[in-house]
């Protein structure tokens, strides 16, 4: 979908990340993605992320609108033009604005749900409830800022990790139209990311056993940004066939 280019801050983003089984992974996914794996597993996870003074680039950001947003994502692979493309698919995205329930999947990529969201944050702490108008999704992630990663990660450093999502920055989602695609791709500047110690992750859509039976999922490790400057690109859809 072709879009004028977005701008905007992230105020906050916290990316709580799941390691799958790839062969679950690969059951929930449609065409034409598949699992981009990493050590043997496949990654799913949420992105909570605040956004601020966004507003479409010829305008000055006084004009912007503020919201937050929650995001269920897979990191993928598909083939392309004869080649292979990494990035994200998003079966879901919720957010605290009507604008962005209003235009998205008609203006703006990725259809968003309207839902309600809970935060607190206080020093280090980070606690956030998110509950869906529709009650399909219900979030709840409290965290802290932490000195590394979980040991048991599937990264071995915090570089690692980093350099794995700073890459996926390119998201296709669920549009109006069956088996096709929106894409959008996030341009970051100044790219730095934290560890974050998480003491509470729910989802109701990775904790349904339907999708994702006992010991296929488990949570992985999650990570901080703030004050990130940033664009938003439309791209062209991706078809399923």
């Amino acid at each position: 979908m072709q879009i004028p280019t977005i701008q905007g801050t992230i105020d906050r983003r916290i990316l709580v990340n799941y390691r799958v089984a790839p062969d679950t992974l690969a059951k929930a996914l449609p065409p034409p993605f598949r699992p981009q794996l990493v050590n043997g597993f496949g990654m799913a996870g949420i992105c909570l992320i605040r956004l601020k003074n966004v507003t479409p680039k010829f305008l000055p950001s006084f004009c912007g609108i503020s919201s937050e947003n929650a995001a269920h994502r897979f990191a993928v692979e598909w083939d392309q033009a004869g080649q292979t493309s990494q990035g994200v698919y998003i079966p879901r995205r919720d957010t605290s604005s009507w604008l962005n329930a209003l235009v998205g999947g008609r203006l703006f990529p990725g259809v968003h749900h309207l839902a309600q969201f809970d935060v607190n944050e206080r020093d280090d702490s980070y606690s956030l409830d998110v509950h869906s108008d529709d009650h399909q999704i219900q979030i709840a992630v409290q965290g802290a800022i932490a000195a590394e990663l979980p040991r048991n990660s599937v990264f071995s450093s915090l570089q690692e990790a980093s350099n794995f999502f700073e890459a996926g920055c390119l998201g296709y989602s669920d549009g109006t139209k069956p088996n096709e695609f929106d894409g959008l791709e996030l341009r970051s500047f100044g790219w730095k990311v934290q560890p974050l110690r998480i003491e509470r992750v729910e989802s109701s859509y990775f904790d349904d056993r339907r999708l994702f039976p006992g010991g296929t999922i488990e949570f992985d490790s999650a990570l901080l940004m703030k004050g990130i400057r940033h664009e938003w690109i439309g791209k062209e859809s991706l078809s399923a066939s």
